[in-house]
């Protein structure tokens, strides 16, 4: 499979920006993501008469001081130029005090969203300290089939994969960096050419008998993507990529039953994952060329009452949101800088 995006591009030079999952309590999900990940808190945005909150976390490169004020205009305008992939937190006002409630973290049966993950030097050693701030796993770096990798939960109890970088330890100095988002595709060929029209390119795949993996990257320099994308170069440069890399899971066989299809996280009761989210630069541009792959709106760009941003479905359903890059008035109760 080609792994170059030579389809026709959309408009507006788009660039994978977030992947947006809902949250009980920010006080507890903030400080896993920052004290315990190493992530940044670079915005966050406060709409009191929605009820709701957002918070943007992301790996910011070894040294690198980050001086804004999340909430402020000036992290908006950092958060919507960013070349690199945040992770939105989402949080509903009150469900942090409502003990019943727990949000869908995923991976039951016919569930799309898989996890995401962080990357670093040594597993084993980064496990130990993990478990020793008190977190808990799916799995440990030495149990199951697949040793050497783990899968962590984090405070709603997605699962966060924990794996190992290339072969030169070093080349990435951060203890950890956000370095994938999984989902489970019917059809690979629909879905990578979907994504190479969003401006993402095939870096690696791998096959095994029953399942297949792509790991597609978003804002990567031609002369870094590689021919082959199934020869062991491509797995070793991919694993030493900063930015994250969007894991296409394909299970044999779906592409070929006509009624399968995945939850794709916003469905009645299962809602944990919300959507994957692109900058443009004209929404409106990008939108008319999305809407020729055929696949729909879940909102267009002058639908509702936010104007000026979508969410387009991607071949599976999945949510994906089209922000302008430079942002939008989005309405939220902004805080003054520090």
């Amino acid at each position: 499979m080609s792994s170059s995006p030579d389809v026709n591009v959309i408009p507006g030079r788009p660039t994978w920006q977030q992947t947006m999952i809902r949250i009980k309590d920010p006080a507890k999900s903030v400080p896993f993501y920052t004290d315990v990940l190493g992530m940044t808190l670079i915005d966050s945005f406060d709409f009191p008469q929605y009820k709701f909150s957002l918070y943007f976390v992301t790996t910011l490169p070894e040294g690198e001081t980050y001086s804004l004020t999340p909430g402020t205009k000036e992290a908006h305008d950092y958060l919507w130029s960013m070349e690199g992939c945040a992770i939105e937190l989402t949080h509903n006002h009150g469900t942090e005090d409502d003990e019943s409630f727990s949000t869908y973290p995923g991976n039951a049966e016919r569930d799309g969203f898989g996890h995401v993950a962080v990357s670093c030097d040594d597993v084993y050693a980064a496990c130990d300290e993990l478990e020793k701030k008190g977190v808990t796993f799916k799995k440990k770096p030495d149990e199951g089939r697949m040793k050497g990798l783990a899968f962590a939960y984090d405070p709603d109890k997605y699962w966060v994969e924990v794996v190992k970088r290339g072969a030169t330890p070093g080349i990435i100095p951060n203890k950890f960096n956000l370095s994938q988002t999984m989902l489970r595709v019917k059809d690979p060929k629909k879905s990578i050419e979907f994504y190479k029209k969003l401006g993402m390119s095939v870096m690696r795949e791998s096959h095994f008998s029953d399942f297949s993996l792509y790991f597609l990257a978003s804002n990567v320099d031609k002369d870094k993507v590689p021919e082959d994308p199934s020869a062991d170069e491509a797995k070793a440069s991919c694993k030493d990529l900063f930015n994250p890399i969007l894991e296409l899971t394909h299970n044999h066989g779906t592409e070929n039953d006509p009624d399968f299809k995945y939850f794709n996280g916003n469905d009645e009761g299962r809602q944990g994952f919300g959507h994957i989210g692109f900058l443009v630069d004209d929404v409106y541009k990008a939108c008319d060329s999305i809407r020729e792959m055929g696949y729909g709106f879940k909102k267009e760009p002058d639908g509702g009452s936010m104007k000026g941003l979508a969410f387009a479905h991607d071949p599976d359903g999945y949510s994906i949101e089209i922000i302008k890059r430079g942002g939008i008035e989005f309405g939220d109760e902004k805080k003054s800088p520090k």
